[in-house]
């Protein structure tokens, strides 16, 4: 196994970390924008008034996104695993 083989392994690794976190972060950014907005507008300063939202959103978007979510990461372990022996010899 020669280092390019590890570094290409980390950074398929790294693009599909980032991918899967940014399907569930990116929603609740922007719920937690609008709440924060409407926090602001409003002068309303309670703490769970932005926490339900995003929780509640990132909960869709795992109910939603997680079939995807499953099939990518099962993609990259499959092809870890078959790739065993041409990464050995």
């Amino acid at each position: 196994m020669t280092p390019d083989v590890v570094i290409d392994i980390g950074q398929q690794a790294l693009q599909l970390t980032t991918t899967v976190l940014g399907v569930l972060l990116l929603p609740a950014l922007a719920v937690g924008l609008l709440v924060s907005l409407f926090q602001a507008a409003t002068q309303i300063n309670e703490m769970t008034l932005s926490f339900i939202p995003k929780l509640l959103i990132t909960f869709l978007v795992l109910a939603f996104a997680g079939p995807w979510i499953l099939d990518q990461l099962l993609g990259f372990m499959r092809r870890m695993i078959t790739s065993i022996p041409f990464m050995i010899g």
